[in-house]
């Protein structure tokens, strides 16, 4: 049976849908118009069906054979559907039929980026620009081609042209502060976004990635201005309460920065991530009842979340509740082994335990991952120091010093050493070196061993270098 329908307008979506799925199911064939094909494609496309959505469209081939807009549409569903070279040899008929049509160079520039293929991706955009009537997309698309191809002053080039055809292309003005970012140019970032906002001072997006470029340089004072003005703007966008918070709690206004990150609850749902950013302002605030219910409220949204577990340790810790503490360290770590911060606290807790030997394994991998941390390299000496290891503890400051040459207080921890020895001569030698490092310093050595205050000897020599 033969049927004709015409597709006039969008209450007409729904009973061509009805009837296509009726010929489907019944083996029949009906007419439709290119456009009613091209709902019913679009249909299944919004409800994320590409495999009917490419029957439709084999239909619709087969009933306008010279449409290019059914071929272009089949190469794109291809590309969904990860048959890249069909999709390729479907364009070069589409480009046959059409070959003005931007759509088909755009997709093809898709195809040679998904395959790796930076040059020939921006050949075929190009192209498209010759064609396109809006190019601010086509722009943005050779930015991720340049990206990829890992120029990013090139991206950012781009970007900018993309923006001058459409200052309102959000993706463009996020993603130039990404280039920005991975440059390293938080500067031009500042530059940039102050410039596009004496153009536009109402773009809410403007002001929240100045506020981040601020926060990058440490300017957080800067950056909360920033941030202020985009909830001005935008009192709903929860992003930058958030960053405001980090701002705040760089500042170390802690209980303004938990105010802020709270703000975000009322315009999405809670995350991890806020509820350990507020812990994190109740532990600075010694609040620890309260650091460690957020805390637990992060780990119960995100288990995987390693710096909750050890926000928990560290509220313990300062309860001194060192062998629970030790549960959540280990967890911490169970989840993540490269933060040096983590394995430095469970060596720590174990000390103070009196687990030394635990306490040297923990230390020693903080020395591995964080070489250039001087307190590491004290505390672990110290520790081989208070058992006796007098030796063991200068060679650990003797490595120390000789990863950070520059570290006056690892010479004066080894003076120290050397003097508790005996080794006076070493001691001597030692401390002139500390007192050429940094001569303000001394006072450590004093700290550490008291009694050389009253060492003329040193005090002589402590004084020429003052001198």
């Amino acid at each position: 049976m033969d049927e004709e329908f015409e597709y006039n307008d969008a209450e007409d979506l729904r009973f061509s849908v009805e009837r296509y799925e009726e010929m489907v199911r019944n083996h029949e064939q009906y007419f439709f118009d290119a456009q009613a094909f091209e709902g019913i494609i679009d249909y299944f496309i919004e409800k994320n069906d590409p495999i009917k959505a490419l029957q439709v469209v084999e239909y619709a081939i087969s009933q306008h054979p010279y449409a290019a807009v059914f071929l272009i549409k089949q190469a794109q569903l291809l590309v969904v559907t990860d048959q890249t070279q069909t999709a390729l040899s479907i364009l070069k008929r589409a480009e046959s039929l059409e070959p003005s049509n931007a759509d088909i160079y755009i997709i093809r520039g898709n195809i040679y980026d998904k395959l790796e293929l930076y040059d020939q991706s921006i050949g075929e955009y190009e192209t498209a620009l010759v064609y396109a009537e809006e190019t601010d997309d086509i722009y943005l698309h050779i930015a991720y081609a340049m990206e990829n191809k890992g120029d990013y002053i090139k991206a950012v080039e781009y970007l900018k042209r993309c923006l001058e055809e459409n200052r309102n292309n959000q993706d463009a003005l996020y993603e130039i502060a990404f280039c920005f970012d991975i440059l390293d140019m938080p500067e031009e970032s500042v530059n940039f976004y102050k410039q596009f906002i004496d153009n536009d001072p109402y773009n809410y997006a403007a002001w929240y990635n100045l506020g981040n470029a601020y926060s990058k340089l440490e300017l957080f004072e800067k950056a909360i201005e920033a941030y202020d003005y985009t909830i001005i703007i935008k009192d709903n966008f929860a992003s930058s309460y958030f960053n405001k918070g980090n701002a705040l709690a760089n500042l170390e206004r802690y209980a303004e920065a938990i105010a802020a990150y709270k703000q975000t609850f009322e315009y999405e749902q809670p995350n991890a991530e806020v509820y350990c950013s507020i812990g994190e302002c109740y532990e600075k605030l010694e609040l620890m009842d309260e650091a460690r219910s957020y805390y637990k409220k992060a780990v119960k949204m995100d288990p995987a979340m390693a710096e909750a577990w050890f926000g928990i340790g560290v509220t313990l810790d300062f309860e001194e509740r060192w062998y629970e503490s030790l549960h959540f360290y280990n967890k911490a770590l169970s989840l993540d082994q490269t933060v040096p911060d983590y394995w430095f606290a469970l060596g720590d807790s174990h000390y103070k335990l009196g687990n030394v030997d635990e306490a040297v394994k923990a230390y020693e991998k903080v020395v591995e991952l964080s070489p250039a941390d001087i307190e590491i390299w004290l505390d672990y000496s110290a520790i081989l120091y208070e058992q006796n290891k007098v030796d063991d503890a200068i060679a650990i400051i003797s490595e120390g010093i000789k990863i950070n040459p520059e570290a006056a207080e690892l010479y004066y921890r080894i003076v120290a050493y050397f003097f508790s020895k005996g080794n006076y001569t070493d001691a001597v030698a030692y401390l002139e070196l500390a007192l050429a490092t940094d001569p303000g310093k001394h006072e450590i050595l004093f700290e550490y061993l008291p009694q050389l205050q009253n060492n003329k000897a040193i005090t002589d020599i402590i004084n020429r270098f003052k001198l």
